[in-house]
């Protein structure tokens, strides 16, 4: 039987909101088709609100978690009109992590799932990550399921977003980890310069790499931990930031850029992967990818342009298509929890 579902992301770098429409079969094995996918770029006002959201009061928060929720219902409806769109089956959505602390017992992505259903009518499936959290697990990644049952031709899948996070199946198990920051940070610097990214790597390839800062760098104890283990905004500002923030731009972007490579290119040559799939906007810096090239002799692969961007939207529509019917949709191996479990709250 086929299901239609929209799959939402909003990702940690800010960029926009992904909604992606997907048609799901199972027979052998689950296929897919993107049938619409488009992102949707935050005004001014809610890049800033989303931005601001980690210090907000409590009931500050709170109000934002109904508002965005609406917010992501307006846009799912204007999103289902413009394409005349009939028959979906669900809606999943991942909301906007706020904070991520999984040793703390919490993670909180806001987007009210309920609003959304009011906006669209439509049933939703969101805050799939909490549960995992309460069963000792990372929250995260969450994707690795996706990457199973809908990617398993590829030794691998890297996504480059805010963080990088790679999945891969070792001795029969799917696992999964958070490898470093990405995007969360070449933008923060980007952006010192008047641009909203830093296109193709270009910035990063006039700075000056600093050897020093680098060594510091690749000596956080983060790397040095075994999965399963993420990363969260909070670690950046505390870590990473500092470290960086009274360089010459162009040479914080060089630095990090040299930095986030040789930690991706780390964990691929210690997989021993043959083929690895990249996606999200990474993807797209070719400063980075050359330098991941240079230092694996895995086959890096990058798909089409749809696949590239609206990836983790359409896993997280996988994931409500699961969820739904009350399957497994995230993985102990990846995640580190208990047990496997069908995870989101459904409205």
């Amino acid at each position: 039987m086929k299901t239609l579902a929209i799959g939402l992301m909003s990702g940690t770098s800010l960029d926009g909101l992904d909604i992606c429409l997907a048609e799901f079969e199972r027979q052998d094995k689950w296929t897919f088709q993107i049938l619409k996918a488009e992102t949707f770029p935050y005004s001014d006002e809610w890049e800033k609100r989303l931005k601001n959201s980690i210090s907000l009061s409590a009931e500050d928060l709170l109000e934002l978690n109904s508002d965005y929720g609406f917010y992501l219902g307006q846009k799912v409806r204007e999103f289902i009109n413009k394409y005349q769109l009939k028959n979906i089956d669900l809606i999943a959505s991942h909301g906007h992590t706020v904070f991520h602390q999984p040793q703390r017992k919490f993670t909180h992505q806001i987007g009210d799932g309920r609003a959304i259903k009011l906006e669209t009518g439509l049933p939703v499936i969101f805050d799939f990550r909490s549960q995992d959290v309460l069963m000792k697990g990372n929250g995260a990644p969450l994707v690795p399921i996706g990457d199973a049952l809908l990617f398993s031709e590829y030794g691998a899948c890297l996504n480059l977003g805010g963080f990088s996070n790679i999945s891969l199946q070792l001795n029969g198990r799917r696992i999964a980890f958070d490898i470093a920051p990405v995007n969360i940070i070449l933008n923060h610097f980007a952006q010192k310069l008047n641009k909203s990214f830093d296109e193709n790597g270009e910035l990063a390839r006039k700075g000056r790499i600093h050897e020093d800062i680098l060594c510091q760098l690749n000596a956080l104890d983060f790397y040095q931990q075994s999965h399963p283990k993420s990363l969260g905004v909070e670690w950046c500002n505390q870590h990473i930031f500092p470290v960086l923030e009274n360089m010459d731009t162009p040479d914080a972007l060089a630095t990090f850029t040299e930095h986030a490579a040789r930690q991706i290119a780390s964990v691929i040559s210690q997989n021993d992967i043959a083929d690895i799939l990249i996606t999200g906007g990474g993807a797209y810096n070719t400063f980075l990818i050359e330098k991941i090239k240079t230092k694996t002799r895995s086959e890096i692969i990058i798909p089409e342009k749809q696949i590239i961007d609206y990836k983790e939207a359409l896993i997280f529509a996988f994931m409500g298509v699961l969820r739904m019917n009350n399957e497994v949709n995230v993985l102990s191996s990846a995640t580190g929890s208990n047990a496997d479990h069908s995870s989101g709250v459904i409205a």
